[in-house]
């Protein structure tokens, strides 16, 4: 097994794969599912970015590039934050751990590049800052599922809150940390490109009386609607951090960064003009589409997804005066339902609940 590449271990598992090598799905989707709804799974997320921040100026250059206050972190503490455009707009959201040497910064998918670009250019030529891109020298590896903690217990691991620590998988140098729950608990494990395979299946091994199976991007995708985090069209320059339910990745209480007069005058008038909500769709509609209300536009359907169970999982940005639990709109002509607020809010919106 351990001459076999990540792929064709992949493969030897009844895996389906995505051009980028990621698995989409495994034989029993279904089974797979049931899997990280009750027991937990292992994906290859190898796709997401990871870089390392290094120099004692790392966590002030950190900390007026984004949105949440970077300085003071512990050893081994972690903190998600966004990197905003002028306008508050999202650039990037990332979540950065920091390491005794690093500090480390896992990007959504894809975005390893560009956010090393965008942060090399805002280094000053007196900043003792280093950037290194390792995704390609590394993978990723996250396991969600409410026996995630007991796996991880396997070897010797235990952390709390958003965290992570260099430690070793069966001798492999790898690290582990967690990050926010889809569901259950959601650990990442990071081993060097040329020891995955081993990492991969020795955590497989670790996994089995818990009830750990392989999952691929399919599941993840019904994960993260699901549980409402923002992805892909949430965490774009259509919208501002606040409303996307990223409200505990903003602090109020630090120094200047780019985009902060706007997204402080926004909480100061405790008032938000859209709102991440949870939908409930009669019929499947692809995002992204508008959201209709007495035939008027109030809002657009950002994801979108048939879950292996079959159950439609929908999330979309809406005027605030309709995110009323309950409220009925129609998407392409099909009926839905807005449901509570997704990701985190500011305290000062209530969810209303309305008659349906």
């Amino acid at each position: 097994m351990l001459n076999l590449t990540l792929e064709q271990l992949h493969l030897s598992l009844d895996a389906q794969l995505a051009p980028d090598g990621i698995p989409l799905r495994y034989g029993d989707l279904e089974a797979e599912y049931q899997a990280a709804l009750n027991q937990a799974v292992l994906l290859d997320r190898s796709h997401e970015g990871r870089l390392k921040i290094a120099g004692e100026d790392r966590f002030d250059f950190l900390n007026r590039m984004s949105t949440n206050n970077m300085l003071n972190m512990r050893i081994g503490e972690g903190r998600a934050t966004v990197f905003t455009n002028p306008n508050a707009r999202i650039l990037q959201r990332v979540v950065a751990y920091n390491l005794p040497d690093y500090t480390l910064l896992l990007t959504e998918p894809g975005q390893a590049e560009s956010l090393e670009s965008f942060l090399t250019k805002q280094v000053f030529f007196n900043d003792k800052v280093t950037i290194e891109n390792i995704t390609a020298e590394t993978n990723q590896f996250t396991i969600h599922g409410i026996t995630a903690d007991e796996i991880m217990l396997e070897s010797q691991i235990a952390l709390q809150g958003l965290s992570s620590t260099e430690a070793k998988i069966n001798g492999h140098s790898v690290i582990i940390g967690r990050n926010k729950p889809l569901q259950g608990s959601n650990w990442f494990i990071i081993p060097l490109r040329y020891e995955a395979v081993a990492v991969y299946q020795q955590v497989l091994d670790m996994g089995k009386k818990y009830g750990l199976k392989p999952a691929g991007s399919l599941t993840y995708n019904a994960l993260r609607i699901r549980s409402g985090r923002p992805a892909g069209r949430e965490l774009s320059q259509d919208y501002i951090p606040l409303e996307v339910g990223l409200f505990d990745e903003i602090s109020f209480n630090k120094g200047c960064y780019t985009g902060q007069e706007i997204i402080a005058r926004m909480e100061s008038r405790a008032q938000l003009a859209r709102v991440l909500v949870h939908l409930d769709l009669d019929k499947f509609v692809e995002a992204p589409a508008d959201i209709d209300h007495n035939g008027r536009v109030i809002g657009r359907l950002t994801s979108s997804f048939i879950a292996p169970d079959q159950s439609i999982v929908a999330l979309g940005v809406i005027k605030t005066q309709h995110a009323n639990s309950g409220e009925s709109v129609t998407i392409n002509g099909i009926d839905a339902v807005v449901g509570e607020y997704a990701g985190q809010h500011p305290p000062y919106l209530e969810t209303k609940q309305v008659a349906k």
